[in-house]
C-alpha cells in the first residue's frame, strides 16, 4: 500500500495508533491542537501547519498573502480549541533561486497578522528545498473551563458554522481569511459549545471528524447550509480551506444564540443540522485531502 491509497486521514490514524504519549499529556493526536499542562487554571495549546507550494499556494500568489495564510491556519486551530495564540516558530524550505524580496514580503504578511493577534514570532529554521515550504509551530493557551474538543457532541445538539462555505481556492479567500478567534472566545465564554473544529478539510470531512470522535451521527439541513456565491452543495461539502468554525450547541443554548444574533447582528452563526445518536448517519461526500 502506498500513501495515496492509504489517504491523509488513514495515515494520521496509523501514526496515532503507533505513538504513545506520557500520562501528563492531556491530548495528543486527534484534535486541532495538542493540549498540555500549563498553569493551575490554564492549558497550553500546541499546533503546527505545513504549507507546500502548488498544494496550498502557488508562486503567482502575492507573497504577503501566502505569509498571512501560513500563520492564519495555525491561529485558526487555536481558535477551534477556544484559546488565544501566543508564540510562533516559522521554518521555511527555500528554492535557491527564490528572490530575497519574496521572502521579505512573506514575513511581512506573517508579521502583520501576528501583530493583529498578539503573536510573537521568536525563531525557526531554514533549509534549501526544490519548492517553497512553510511550517508554522504555534503555542497558545486556554482557560481549562473554556477548552473545547471534537469529541463531546451530543445527540440533540444543533450544528452551526460561522460563515458561508465553498470556493475558497477559486475566490482567493484561503489567502485572506481572518481566523475566527473573537467568535470562538465569545462562544466559549457565553454558550459553552460541546464540540468545535475549524473547517480546513471541507464541511463533510470536518463534520465527520466530530462525528467519529463523538461516536455520533448527523441530520443535515441541506437547504440551510450557507454557500458562497456560485458554489454548489457538493462544493460546500468537499472544498477545503474555508477556515470557518464548525461547532455544536445544546438545543436550548442554540435557540438563545439565535435570539442574541437577531438582536445584535454582531456576528452571524448559521444552524445547518442536528447531531443524532445513530453513528451510521455520516456525511456521504468526499472530503478535501492533501494526498
Amino acid at each position: 500500500m502506498n500513501i495515496h491509497q492509504l489517504g491523509e486521514f488513514g495515515l494520521i490514524d496509523r501514526i496515532r495508533q503507533r505513538l504513545r504519549v506520557d500520562s501528563h499529556v492531556i491530548r495528543g493526536i486527534g484534535d486541532d491542537t495538542a493540549v498540555l499542562p500549563y498553569t493551575r487554571g490554564k492549558y497550553l495549546l500546541f499546533t503546527t501547519d505545513m504549507l507546500g507550494e502548488d498544494i496550498h499556494f502557488t508562486r503567482r500568489m502575492p507573497a504577503k498573502a501566502v505569509g498571512h495564510k501560513a500563520l492564519a491556519c495555525s491561529i485558526s486551530d487555536i481558535a477551534a480549541m477556544g484559546g488565544l495564540p501566543s508564540i510562533a516558530l516559522v521554518s521555511i524550505g527555500l528554492p535557491k533561486h527564490l528572490p530575497v524580496c519574496y521572502v521579505d514580503e512573506l514575513y511581512q504578511g506573517m508579521h502583520r497578522l501576528a501583530k493583529q493577534f498578539g503573536v510573537s514570532i521568536v525563531g525557526g529554521d531554514t533549509i534549501k528545498s526544490d519548492k517553497l515550504i512553510i511550517n508554522v509551530a504555534l503555542l497558545g493557551e486556554v482557560e481549562k473551563k473554556y477548552l473545547v474538543t471534537r469529541d463531546k457532541a451530543k445527540a440533540g445538539d444543533w450544528i452551526f458554522v460561522t460563515g458561508p462555505l465553498g470556493g475558497s481556492f477559486l475566490s482567493g479567500r484561503h489567502l485572506t481569511f481572518t481566523p475566527a478567534v473573537a467568535q470562538a472566545r465569545f462562544l466559549v465564554r457565553n454558550f459553552k459549545p460541546h464540540a468545535m473544529i475549524d473547517i480546513s478539510d471541507g464541511l463533510a470531512g470536518d463534520l465527520n471528524h466530530i462525528l467519529k470522535a463523538s461516536r455520533a451521527g448527523v441530520r443535515l439541513w441541506e437547504g440551510q447550509i450557507p454557500k458562497n456565491p456560485g458554489c454548489t452543495l457538493q462544493q460546500v461539502l468537499s472544498n477545503g480551506e474555508d477556515f470557518e468554525l464548525l461547532f455544536t450547541l445544546a438545543a436550548l443554548k442554540a435557540k438563545k444564540l439565535l435570539q442574541w444574533q437577531q438582536k445584535t447582528r454582531q456576528w452571524f452563526f448559521y444552524p445547518i443540522g442536528q447531531i443524532t445518536a445513530n453513528r451510521k448517519q455520516l456525511v456521504r461526500a468526499k472530503a478535501f485531502t492533501h494526498f
